[in-house]
């Protein structure tokens, strides 16, 4: 689905720029030529997020239920190897930040720079509940991992919840019933999410704040493939329409025009077709298939880059601009890496270990 690398590969890309213009004193010197496109990449870019998350739904639906009912008779299985996937590169990233950070204290006194981490910090974070504890981070970015596992977490249990309140019947009656509660189940948290939760940030560190976007993108999935699905898709636009008129979020407006993209493309046959296959295709395919891994490790990178200026005393602005451009690249360089050498090996690592962290999801639930 080349149209979702496309996203994926601008959604890091704004990420890893408002991480640079957000922590690190290269910014605050780069200031001084170009305050108009720091302060977007501040204010703005962060807002990129919401990519990830109507992404992340849309992908979660397509794999846990395409056809709107849940197609696995494991859920706690799927679930620890959802874990896995996220947290083996997470932690190894964590890792690479914990001693970028290290090297940073070392050459510069500056307060993006993490502490030290204890024991229980680390163990926060490997098991991602630093944000509900909350607990400092030990790298930028990374309370997005443990929301994304919420929220499949949170998709998951309304898709199960759908299997288990559809009635006596069998065969595709019972299917049908299966698929019409589940939608309505995430239809209706999704709802609450827009219209309550997301408007009190004080439920940030929960994924019932972010569902909205979430499941947003799971109920684009599922409408894209009905008759009269641009129909469908103006509905759902219209419930997110409100939302905004209760209170408009540019959040959830960039949420639902990622949602309404993917929408069409789905319907249209864009999402395969779109942006082609030239080098425009090439770079959108390879920039999305490592955004995950550039997004783990643009912090520390950027970080100890922000130290090598400092220790050297560069203030010049227009050389804190080239530092920037220089953490940008190395960035990529990096995610494009740790991708090659790590998080595409995920998968034999996970097979590994999955046994033993399933037995303890199963334990944990009884």
């Amino acid at each position: 689905m080349p149209f979702i690398d496309a996203l994926k590969a601008v959604g890091s890309q704004l990420i890893v720029l408002h991480h640079l213009a957000f922590y690190g004193p290269m910014s605050d010197r780069a200031y001084e030529l170009v305050p108009g496109m720091i302060d977007w990449l501040y204010g703005n870019a962060r807002i990129a997020v919401q990519v990830f998350l109507v992404v992340g739904g849309f992908l979660a639906a397509r794999s846990l239920a395409p056809e709107g009912r849940l197609r696995t008779a494991t859920p706690l299985a799927l679930l620890s190897r959802r874990y896995l996937k996220l947290v083996i590169p997470y932690l190894a990233a964590i890792g690479i930040a914990i001693v970028c950070a290290a090297v940073a204290r070392s050459w510069m006194d500056h307060d993006s720079i993490p502490d030290a981490p204890t024991a229980a910090q680390f163990a926060a974070h490997a098991l991602l509940l630093h944000g509900v504890l909350n607990i400092d981070s030990l790298s930028a970015g990374v309370w997005y991992v443990a929301i994304d596992f919420q929220l499949f977490a949170l998709l998951l249990a309304l898709l199960w919840l759908g299997q288990h309140f559809a009635g006596p019947h069998h065969g595709s009656s019972r299917q049908n019933q299966e698929k019409v509660i589940g939608a309505a189940l995430v239809a209706a948290l999704a709802a609450a999410s827009l219209y309550v939760f997301n408007l009190d940030a004080d439920w940030d560190d929960w994924g019932i704040y972010f569902f909205g976007a979430y499941g947003l993108g799971a109920l684009t999935y599922w409408l894209s493939a009905r008759p009269r699905a641009l129909l469908w898709l103006a509905a759902l636009a219209a419930l997110v329409g409100m939302a905004l008129v209760v209170e408009f979020r540019s959040r959830i407006a960039v949420a639902l025009t990622v949602a309404l993209a993917l929408g069409i493309a789905r319907h249209t046959g864009g999402l395969e077709n779109w942006p082609g296959k030239g080098i425009g295709g090439a770079l959108a395919s390879y920039f999305g298939k490592i955004s995950y891994s550039v997004f783990l490790l643009n912090f520390p990178v950027a970080l100890v880059i922000n130290a090598a200026f400092s220790r050297l005393g560069i203030d010049d602005p227009a050389l804190n601009i080239g530092g920037m451009i220089i953490a940008w690249i190395a960035c990529n360089i990096a995610g494009a890496l740790f991708f090659h050498f790590v998080e595409s090996r995920t998968r034999e690592w996970q097979e590994r270990i999955s046994q033993p962290v399933s037995a303890v999801f199963r334990l944990i639930v009884r």
